[in-house]
């Protein structure tokens, strides 16, 4: 965590939130319980700030300054809202192009897919704000500063936000081992929305079911699968040769 991207300590962190910083995620102490540590998880629980216990070393390796139990990353960047943002696309005539990145937790991949993605012109990524990766100073500096340019939306609900998008006449499609289509075969000279899975488990099984599409790239060597920003890549630059 980049240190100009961080505040440590509680008051500190409580007057961050209430002040409308872009508090990207807190890491509190296990088993920390004073009053104040009390207070700040009332502020993150009104705020949705997303927030992880994890062992005391943990924060000492965050930062050597009296954390007080608690250290949070702060985004660079200002996220955007999903539902205004589908009707400014809409509105400006463009056929829409979306990403959604289903937990995606590595720094650096997501950094990689931000910079593919805005190379392919793609209108919004959508992330949800349990389980997926900060943008912190990893992610900018993979991203070779392209999450300044490209819009980010925070969703509770990956699945909400695929209704929301379907609602808005934009077909959802996920990339995905488990069926036998080709992403070769599809038409994606039309609006769309990409769903890419996490690097483990890939797309939520949840998930798979809600969506128009499912197709995957085809595989000839002995490895089963692709690194997930590389198999982004290939899903948005065949996006780019249809719709050329």
């Amino acid at each position: 965590m980049e240190k100009e991207h961080q505040i440590f300590g509680i008051r500190a962190i409580i007057e961050a939130i209430q002040a409308g910083a872009t508090v990207d995620k807190v890491y509190i102490q296990k088993e920390a319980s004073s009053e104040l540590m009390k207070d700040l998880m009332k502020v993150m629980k009104r705020g949705n700030i997303n927030f992880s216990y994890v062992p005391v070393e943990k924060l000492n390796r965050l930062t050597p300054n009296n954390h007080q139990g608690a250290v949070a990353s702060i985004s660079p960047i200002s996220f955007f809202d999903l539902e205004t943002l589908i009707e400014t696309v809409l509105e400006n005539g463009k056929k829409p192009l979306f990403l959604i990145l289903d937990q995606i937790s590595d720094a650096r991949n997501f950094g990689a897919i931000i910079r593919t993605a805005e190379c392919t012109g793609v209108n919004g990524i959508i992330v949800q704000k349990a389980g997926s990766a900060p943008v912190n100073g990893d992610t900018v500096k993979t991203s070779a500063g392209a999450v300044f340019n490209i819009p980010i939306c925070k969703v509770e609900h990956i699945k909400d936000a695929i209704f929301l998008l379907q609602a808005s006449g934009i077909k959802t499609i996920a990339a995905t081992e488990k069926t036998d289509q080709n992403i070769y075969d599809l038409s994606l000279n039309e609006p769309i929305a990409i769903i890419m899975g996490s690097e483990d488990r890939g797309v939520n099984p949840s998930v798979l079911k809600i969506v128009d599409e499912k197709a995957k790239l085809p595989m000839f060597g002995t490895i089963g699968s692709l690194n997930v920003s590389v198999a982004c890549g290939a899903f948005l630059y065949e996006a780019v040769r249809q719709r050329s």
